[in-house]
């Protein structure tokens, strides 16, 4: 299997349709939530919307270098999303956060092995295949807590 291949399916698995590693995908997880609850705060936990947010940051700013751009997002901003005052303005994120993951992922598809060998913008970064490697585990990591903030969403509506 080619490497463009193998990172495919990882990104498929994880961003879109998955279910074979936590049995489910970002996707399911945001896509009929309503903004009330994922802006709900659960004790000192980032929000869903939040999470979402910063997801969908890192997907945009890889996918610009995957295209030929710049390298122009920063870790500190990587929370600075916009208020979610609306039902509408969440369904934009969940739209924007779907349709960037599926173009970031023809992007990873359309890669050959020699270039995700190559260095990302800066040999310090390492390869496009680390930095999409480490993206793949992000993701898993705070999709992980967004099942979990929703189990305690739920407990709480339950408890009321």
């Amino acid at each position: 299997m080619r490497l463009n291949e193998y990172l495919t399916n990882r990104l498929k698995e994880v961003f879109t349709e998955g279910k074979w590693i936590v049995g489910t995908n970002f996707k399911e997880q945001i896509f009929d939530l309503n903004w009330k609850d994922a802006i709900h705060k659960v004790e000192d936990f980032n929000t869903i919307a939040d999470l979402t947010f910063h997801i969908h940051y890192f997907i945009a700013g890889v996918a610009k270098v995957l295209e030929g751009g710049s390298l122009d997002i920063k870790d500190k901003f990587s929370f600075d999303s916009p208020p979610i005052n609306s039902e509408q303005d969440w369904r934009n994120l969940v739209q924007t956060f779907c349709s960037d993951s599926e173009k970031f992922i023809r992007l990873v598809e359309n890669m050959t092995d020699e270039k995700l060998k190559d260095s990302f913008v800066d040999e310090k970064y390492g390869t496009y295949y680390r930095n999409i490697d480490v993206m793949i585990e992000h993701t898993y990591y705070h999709l992980g807590q967004i099942i979990l903030i929703k189990k305690r969403i739920i407990k709480e509506k339950l408890n009321k």
